[in-house]
């Protein structure tokens, strides 16, 4: 029975693509000039690992082992093919902006390694649900990270939202530094690695007071075991 709860807890942090796997750093630095281009490509992306975690798991009876991984290539392909010609239709300008890295996650290790490593030893729901988490921590990645760079670098946030995604999208549009001049740096790739790194110092920071904290608790439980004296039975011949 799969653990839903560990698969979601998984794809939003413990094993984040981008802040446990170290994956797609391409398009997270490439696109994440602003939030608006980020969550727009954390949405595609979300949408084909949820689409081939469900078609791999659907079709793994069907793939022998020899030829599995150029299968799930050809079917990630296919999956991208229809993601990117539907953003050409519907969100044209946003495809314009996001340029060749849609076609280019077919290459992204993350969607390849879930499909090798999870869908295509566990059932269709399942599959596509830790398509879901980990496309959805992808999207939250590249969001937050794009975000701080924009606010940083230009004083706005979700700037051209409303553009890029289409005009229900508009309310995301905010000044956030009115007159603020602007840090170039941070719009620009370099500025992409110096955010990302300030963000996994941060994850590290957390993940290590967490493990701190249940050490902690574990130690306090054992403590109040001794006292009501939960002990081990002294041998014959001990004195108490």
């Amino acid at each position: 029975m799969a653990d839903y709860a560990k698969i979601a807890r998984d794809g939003l942090w413990d094993n984040n693509i981008v802040f446990g796997q170290m994956l797609a750093l391409c398009p997270l630095l490439a696109v994440t000039g602003t939030a608006t281009n980020g969550l727009g490509m954390g949405l595609a992306t979300t949408a084909v690992l949820v689409a081939s975690g469900l078609a791999v798991s659907l079709l793994r009876g069907a793939i022998t082992p020899e030829i599995r991984i150029p299968a799930f290539v050809l079917i990630i392909a296919c999956i991208v093919t229809v993601v990117d010609m539907a953003l050409n239709a519907w969100v044209h300008d946003l495809h314009k902006v996001l340029g060749l890295f849609i076609p280019l996650i077919v290459t992204n290790c993350a969607i390849l390694g879930r499909a090798e490593a999870f869908a295509s030893k566990q059932t269709p729901l399942a599959s596509a649900f830790d398509g879901l988490m980990m496309g959805l921590g992808f999207t939250l990645a590249l969001t937050v990270l794009g975000g701080l760079r924009e606010i940083l670098g230009s004083g706005t946030l979700f700037a051209n939202a409303s553009v890029l995604l289409g005009a229900r999208f508009g309310f995301l549009e905010t000044v956030v530094i009115p007159g603020y001049q602007g840090f170039l740096l941070l719009i620009l790739p370099p500025g992409g690695f110096i955010v990302l790194g300030f963000l996994l110092a941060l994850k590290s920071l957390a993940d290590r007071r967490r493990r701190a904290g249940s050490e902690a608790k574990t130690a306090r439980a054992a403590r109040s075991f001794t006292a009501v004296g939960v002990l081990p039975r002294p041998e014959e011949g001990e004195t108490s």
